[in-house]
């Protein structure tokens, strides 16, 4: 059977590094906080561009450093 992968944020960990709340980010990002929860805690089912964008530059951050594609645990 062939392996299954999933898109995971790591909002929460870096968010949490940098003692940032949610709704900081999403004041600085010009998001809803409701779509920054669903970031946050991994709730995301499809990514935004433009969201993913807004978040990467009010972090300074990289893509890569907020998603990560990960063996999904549940096959």
């Amino acid at each position: 059977m062939k392996e299954k992968y999933e898109v995971c944020s790591n909002l929460k960990k870096i968010l949490d590094e940098r003692n940032k709340s949610i709704r900081w980010l999403a004041a600085e990002a010009g998001l809803k906080f409701e779509t920054v929860r669903r970031l946050y805690n991994d709730d995301t089912k499809q990514y935004q561009r433009e969201t993913i964008a807004a978040v990467c530059i009010a972090l300074n951050i990289e893509l890569s450093e907020l998603l990560e594609i990960r063996k999904a645990e549940n096959e």
